[in-house]
């Protein structure tokens, strides 16, 4: 198979899982920039952050036109993240390559074990509800009044999906979606939708920075990928008003921890 055919099957998995489920696709983007198309470790986390982002804003496009994008609550998160992001993109050309690998196999396996957690907490449920929390977390008038452990929670899952995103080049929405409907109560499809946004500017701001300090992947192969995967994203965007889109989580959460398997097994090989 040529790495162009490569680049645009995988592409296509990555935009559907994306689109669809605003989380976990992009993790599959890493490991086929290094052992699919040949692209080193570094290379491959900087190239992703051209396909997720690409993707993610195709993503919110089409979630907006559906109603699906909260862009305050998404905003208010992203502005928090990006900074993270900026740190987590400097550290990366930092780090030896098998080692960044090992933490991104890592990163595979928590994401996705929670997402097989999440789909057994959530058994029964009606797909795409969850309860709203209407109280804002931080409200000046009348009087001042916080809700403080809602806040600490949000400040926290937003500076790790930032470092996450610049580090290892993924848009750390197995971290955001939840982050959103605990801390700011967005309904499921919202915080879907609005996941996409905060991806969108943690992955610019993480692009900028590795760009910046010389970092230069073999930009065809990772324009056919993010193509096909930005294609395939609002595919899924379209799939996720009609389809349970449980029974996908449930399939790249396999999927994601079989890469999981496979790439740390590559990477401890080569320590």
């Amino acid at each position: 198979m040529s790495l162009a055919l490569i680049a645009v099957v995988a592409g296509i998995f990555i935009g559907l899982s994306l689109g669809a489920l605003g989380a976990g696709g992009s993790m599959l983007a890493v490991p086929v920039l290094v052992y699919g198309l040949g692209q080193s470790p570094v290379e491959a986390t900087t190239g992703s952050l051209v396909v997720v982002g690409v993707t993610a804003v195709a993503g919110v496009v089409a979630a907006a036109r559906s109603g699906f994008v909260r862009f305050g609550q998404g905003l208010a998160f992203g502005s928090v993240a990006v900074i993270g992001a900026a740190i987590g993109a400097q550290l990366s050309t930092h780090l030896d390559g098998d080692y960044l690998m090992v933490a991104f196999s890592i990163i595979m396996f928590v994401s996705g074990g929670l997402m097989i957690v999440r789909q057994i907490r959530t058994r029964g449920e009606p797909e795409g509800e969850r309860p709203r929390l209407d109280d804002p977390i931080i409200t000046f008038s009348p009087t001042f009044a916080c809700q403080c452990p809602r806040a600490l929670k949000v400040l926290v899952a937003a500076s790790v999906v930032g470092v996450v995103t610049g580090l290892l080049g993924v848009g750390g929405g197995f971290l955001v979606v939840p982050a959103l409907i605990l801390g700011l109560g967005l309904s499921m499809r919202d915080a879907v939708g609005t996941s996409l946004l905060v991806i969108a500017l943690t992955s610019a701001v993480a692009l900028t920075v590795r760009v910046g300090v010389g970092v230069s992947p073999d930009w065809g192969l990772v324009a056919l990928l993010t193509v096909a995967s930005a294609t395939s994203g609002l595919v899924g965007v379209r799939l996720a008003r009609g389809i349970d889109a449980r029974n996908l989580a449930r399939a790249l959460a396999g999927l994601l921890l079989l890469v999981a398997a496979y790439t740390a097994t590559h990477a401890l090989q080569s320590l």
